[in-house]
């Protein structure tokens, strides 16, 4: 029978016998387990030599010998010698030293699991029988993709210490929580606090066990109930007190969405931050819509823009001149000047523009028109946000086949 341990090897003395391939794996996972790698072997593969010449493991060269393993509290054998290995198992029995012999496994006091990392769970995978590496390797590659797709419950059980929280900042992408990526998912499952917007996968905050606090600080056009200081203010103090704290945003944390101060927020209070990349609503929005934002032989480059900030010199230049694509987020409130300032800048009146509503969910919707009709268009058809702005060639309907995304309702 095979009892799985956790051994703390930091700073403590482990010796591999051997210097091929086997061993040079074997040397880098010890190393980052933090140990003492002892390495003696007459002479070394590239791998292992690239390490030693690197001054990360010491180095003896010569054959391995009974007295090597006074001091070592773990010992791998992998010299390719039977007659070599077999030695270092006796010795290592005779002092009471666990051996993992990499050659026959079943002679050796120790196994190597198969692991995987999540945060800062590590899973271990080994058999209780004959060995069977490859079995092994396939349990684990299947618990690790559950675990990595937020499928467990990774939070801590024990009580908060505080000082010893973290925040993450998660980009939920634009709504469609299957956009949600892996990491977005693995930081939810180890979350104590989630504070969240209203756009985003707010869905998937109805997975979460009941126990997580779920702090709403969605803001809506005009209406702020709760400041980005406060926020700053809730991210650190939830921390501080030792926490584990998802920040879960719409699109991405950096594009308009004030990651960068609540970064500085936590930096500035000394709390751990990590942030976790998302699809831009910007992106995510005309491709749901079927709208290319670069298209060969069309246009080449596209600029995202916040349509509160207006107009800068150079989309408006790249707009009419036909150079650019516009993607405007936060412009469905101030759509009359924005499309004022573009005719009256000299751009084209019958340039492209497809308005994209609850992008990538069930109730999506395209509204394209004319920039010189797109105002009334709008407002007939009802648009209000969350939506992208879309302006150029590329939005012209029939650009694509089938160039607004099924379900999707296109107005004139």
């Amino acid at each position: 029978m095979t009892a799985m341990l956790g051994v703390d090897l930091t700073g403590r003395r482990v010796l591999v016998a051997g210097g091929g391939p086997v061993a040079a794996r074997r040397a880098e996972t010890l190393l980052a387990a933090g140990a003492d790698v002892l390495v003696v072997a007459p002479a070394l593969c590239e791998a292992l030599a690239q390490v030693v010449r690197a001054g990360r493991v010491r180095w003896e060269g010569r054959r391995v010998e009974a007295a090597d393993l006074d001091e070592a509290w773990l010992v791998h054998t992998a010299t390719g010698d039977p007659a070599a290995d077999a030695a270092v198992v006796r010795w290592a029995e005779d002092r009471r030293v666990f051996c993992v012999h990499a050659g026959d496994v079943a002679s050796g006091t120790a196994r190597t699991p198969a692991v995987a990392r999540q945060g800062d769970v590590l899973l271990g995978v080994v058999s209780t029988a004959v060995a069977d590496p490859r079995r092994s390797v396939a349990v684990r590659d299947a618990l690790a993709a559950h675990l990595e797709a937020g499928g467990a419950d990774l939070r801590r059980r024990r009580a908060a210490r505080p000082g010893h929280g973290r925040v993450v900042l998660v980009g939920g992408g634009p709504g469609d929580p299957g956009l949600l990526t892996l990491a977005a998912r693995a930081a939810l499952a180890e979350a104590d606090v989630v504070v969240a917007d209203r756009l985003g996968p707010v869905s998937v905050l109805d997975e979460l066990p009941a126990d997580v606090e779920v702090v709403d600080v969605g803001k809506q056009p005009g209406h702020h109930p709760v400041p980005q200081r406060e926020i700053n203010r809730i991210l650190v103090e939830r921390a501080l007190a030792g926490h584990v704290v998802v920040r879960l945003k719409g699109g991405d944390p950096f594009v308009f969405g004030r990651g960068g101060e609540e970064v500085l927020a936590c930096r500035e209070a000394g709390v751990p931050v990590e942030v976790v990349a998302g699809v831009s609503s910007a992106l995510a929005a005309p491709t749901a819509a079927g709208i290319p934002l670069t298209h060969r032989g069309t246009v080449g480059a596209f600029l995202v823009m916040n349509g509160h900030d207006g107009w800068g010199a150079a989309a408006l230049t790249g707009l009419r001149e036909r150079g650019l694509t516009i993607v405007v987020l936060m412009g469905v409130a101030v759509l009359p000047d924005l499309v004022g300032e573009a005719l009256a800048g000299g751009v084209d009146v019958g340039t492209p523009v497809a308005i994209v509503e609850n992008a990538t969910l069930p109730g999506q919707r395209v509204t394209r028109a004319r920039l010189g009709d797109v105002v009334g268009v709008a407002a007939r058809a009802g648009v209000h946000a969350p939506a992208v702005v879309v302006l150029g060639e590329v939005a012209a309907e029939g650009l694509l086949a089938g160039a607004a995304a099924p379900g999707a309702v296109a107005s004139r």
